[in-house]
């Protein structure tokens, strides 16, 4: 399919709304590594704002460009459209003197360039020849685009002038969203073992997003505080420990249809001894959790090799040891109503009852209900004395 012109626009759009999250993500964790308190915020004051004690500190705009050959020229649109938002900040008198301003560009700044003379190497930077030349460019210049950047810059008086610039730092050359992923992983090596970090950065940044998103959409606007950050690190760390798993958020609030497994043998196991429709559900959604978990784990190689069928094994004894004693308790001649009962007392055995963990310190219990369940599906366990018959006689049923 061809690409229009609007396609690639909405595109560039989004890649850099996305930039923008992520590279506030690789910054905080940056400042938390290096034991800084701080708040940050994203689209308040600017692209992303940190704060301390309630007050902003660093103003940062974020330009991405999907090219590595872009170039931050005198004239360059990225770096006039970001100085009209700082130098109308500035008349405005919105912001005071001990603030640090920064752009944060994929493009190069050629030599000797205002954007070059902005660098915070002590060796490039030259606020005043980067002044000259900017107020050069504002003068001469017959970009119809860039005219309101350029009367927004003429509007502050000489000292203004140089009191932004000297705020200023444009760091060039930063991580593009597809280097973002190795630089935000040397920021958190600390944090997990090297075989984990893939796993543990993607779990950081799946919080992240859904705290940004909170943040972007809270009436107050409240912003990300850097103990939430290294709460969420610590956190993670522990699940990362040899006797841990992860359990994932976004698995946990994922919004279940409970109608595409009511053909699940699992679900036929249940309802076979009247357990109601809500707890139906319950099992479900350990169903689901466990399946989805579980299937994660693997992909990310978390597991040891054959921890799983180990585990399976040992679910297996236990049900069995629980069943045994259940079918001797009601004896062979039990009625049709006693046999469902004892079954649901088996099953709340699952539902209640203290069940072995795949690892000591993962305590999610739908890890191990929702095992039983898959195990259920397979037919290698069930919960009415005589299971296997009275369900392959439904399936047979139902495929005549």
């Amino acid at each position: 399919m061809t690409k229009t012109k609007n396609s690639f626009s909405a595109a560039s759009s989004m890649t850099g709304y996305l930039y923008q999250c992520l590279y506030a993500l690789y910054e905080s964790l940056s400042r938390v590594r290096k034991g800084k308190e701080f708040r940050v915020s994203l689209e308040t004051l600017d692209d992303v704002v940190f704060e301390k004690k309630g007050d902003a500190i660093d103003l940062i705009q974020n330009k991405h460009h999907v090219t590595k050959k872009a170039q931050l020229s005198d004239y360059s649109e990225d770096l006039w459209k970001t100085l009209r938002i700082w130098s109308e900040e500035i008349y405005k008198g919105h912001h005071k003197n001990d603030l640090s301003f920064f752009l944060i560009t994929t493009s190069k700044s050629k030599y000797n360039t205002a954007a070059f003379c902005l660098n915070p190497d002590k060796d490039k930077r030259d606020v005043k020849k980067s002044l000259s030349l900017l107020e050069s460019v504002s003068n001469t210049s017959k970009n119809i685009k860039l005219m309101k950047s350029f009367a927004a810059f003429k509007l502050l008086t000489q000292e203004q002038k140089l009191s932004l610039l000297d705020s200023i730092n444009i760091i060039d050359g930063s991580p593009s969203i597809t280097d973002l992923d190795k630089a935000m992983k040397e920021e958190i090596f600390w944090a997990v073992e090297a075989d984990f970090l893939e796993s543990f950065l993607h779990r950081i940044v799946g919080w992240w997003m859904r705290r940004v998103i909170n943040q972007l959409t809270d009436i107050n606007n409240d912003p990300i505080l850097s103990e939430e950050i290294e709460d969420q690190i610590s956190e993670l760390r522990e699940q990362f420990k040899r006797d841990n798993l992860p359990i994932d958020e976004d698995i946990l609030e994922f919004e279940i249809n409970e109608s595409k497994y009511l053909d699940k043998v699992f679900v036929k196991q249940l309802e076979l001894i009247d357990v109601t429709n809500k707890r139906i559900f319950f099992a479900i959604r350990d169903y689901f959790r466990a399946f989805e978990q579980r299937s994660r784990w693997v992909r990310e190689e978390l597991l040891y090799v054959g921890e799983l069928s180990k585990y399976e094994r040992k679910l297996r004894e236990e049900w069995e040891m629980n069943f045994e004693s259940m079918r001797q308790d009601i004896g062979d001649e039990a009625t049709e109503y006693k046999k469902k009962k004892a079954a649901r007392e088996l099953y709340r055995w699952i539902e209640n009852g203290e069940l072995l963990q795949i690892r000591e310190g993962c305590k999610e219990k739908f890890v191990a209900r929702g095992s039983y369940h898959l195990l259920s599906d397979n037919k290698l366990i069930g919960w009415h004395p005589e299971f296997i018959e009275k369900i392959q006689k439904i399936l047979e049923s139902e495929v005549a």
